[in-house]
């Protein structure tokens, strides 16, 4: 079986919510996803996902996704997309770095193995674990009364862990974070990430001020240096998230004791093919995962989800349901949260069947 032909399309995806806000005054109403098609010469087609949350969050961008595969494509045509160590090889060798263009293009791969093997990608990543997994709610960043609105909502259908952006005014998100915890259970977590949106002196001020209160910190400042310093000095459970965009970072990270636990991306590491190899590096480290993405709509949320439920219960920190948050779906069969939890599809691969309707013509093409 070989690569015969790499297509993809463009769609946006609104929010349900209106928009998204995160530190730094950052903010997006309608993401730009890039859903990627591999057609094989036996015509068996993969398809996966690519969505940056913006060129001001990580160095990715939409249009840098669709620019990569016109890039990438033509050194993959002939290429077996089941051997997957190998080709990820080769997308290495065509094209130094770029990992979230070629993430798309690994997922597509895997799902073209689990339809050739008759088996759920999540089988293919390690067996399944449970019926079903825990997903968390992002909450938008706003004032600490929206939020706390925000957080009731959602534990009223069912969700248990929040993640709660903070990253602003030290005050202000110090108010966040209490009025929030105020509301929640024993048993329920809460995870205020900063998105590396507080300075130094922000941040400790901030651990500081809630020490008493039951909380993860994701991701304080913009460097790994700086977040090492604002662990060091502090009694929460630490997240790293931004920063870990490699192996070589993981095992750092690791080495210094600089988290308890990890965020993982699978456009971050560049497919799946490399998640798993970091999420398998974690089980052996005894280091806790989120497994989720930058952004995305059905496609990615089915890749999630087959990622987590190949994933020992214990080590599952958390994931996420991309496509509840969003008002179009690109495709039948993908996963849907029920009560906060979500299970990967049974059927062979993905398990899920693209709507060409929605989207619509390629915008590119190599063969």
């Amino acid at each position: 079986m070989k690569i015969k032909r790499i297509g993809a399309y463009q769609v946006e995806l609104p929010l349900h919510e209106g928009s998204y806000k995160w530190s730094g005054g950052k903010s997006v109403s309608v993401f730009d996803s890039t859903v990627i098609e591999v057609e094989t010469d036996a015509g068996v087609t993969g398809w996966g996902e690519v969505c940056p949350l913006g060129p001001f969050y990580l160095p990715a961008y939409a249009k840098g996704v669709r620019a990569g595969i016109l890039e990438l494509g033509p050194h993959l045509l002939g290429e077996d997309p089941c051997q997957l160590g190998k080709l990820n090889r080769r997308m290495d060798a065509a094209l130094k770095g770029h990992a979230y263009v070629k993430s798309g293009i690994d997922m597509a791969c895997w799902d073209i193995l689990g339809k050739v093997t008759n088996q759920p990608v999540c089988v293919l990543l390690g067996g399944r674990f449970g019926e079903d997994f825990c997903l968390y709610r992002a909450i938008s960043q706003e004032s600490p009364e929206a939020m706390a609105k925000r957080v009731a909502q959602y534990r009223s259908e069912g969700y248990t862990r929040f993640q709660l952006k903070v990253g602003g005014d030290a005050d202000t998100d110090i108010e966040r974070i209490r009025a929030v915890r105020a509301l929640l259970q024993p048993g329920d977590r809460l995870i205020a990430d900063a998105n590396t949106g507080w300075l130094m002196h922000d941040a400790m001020r901030v651990v500081r001020a809630v020490r008493d209160v039951d909380v993860y910190i994701e991701q304080p400042c913009l460097n790994y240096e700086e977040c090492l310093s604002i662990r060091r000095h502090c009694d929460h459970p630490f997240v790293l998230d931004e920063v870990i965009d490699s192996i070589d970072m993981l095992l750092r990270g690791h080495a210094d004791r600089a988290m308890d636990v990890v965020n993982l991306k699978i456009s971050k590491l560049g497919g799946l093919t490399k998640m798993k190899q970091a999420r398998d590096l974690c089980l052996s480290l005894g280091v806790a995962m989120t497994l989720e993405d930058s952004w995305g709509g059905d496609i990615i949320t089915a890749a999630i989800a087959h990622l987590a439920h190949s994933t020992p219960p214990e080590f599952q920190f958390t994931a996420t349901d991309f496509n509840s948050y969003v008002t179009v779906s690109v495709a039948d069969g993908a996963p849907k949260r029920v009560k906060g939890r979500m299970a990967a599809s049974t059927c062979p691969g993905l398990g899920i069947t693209p709507k060409m309707d929605v989207l619509g013509k390629r915008v590119l093409e190599v063969s």
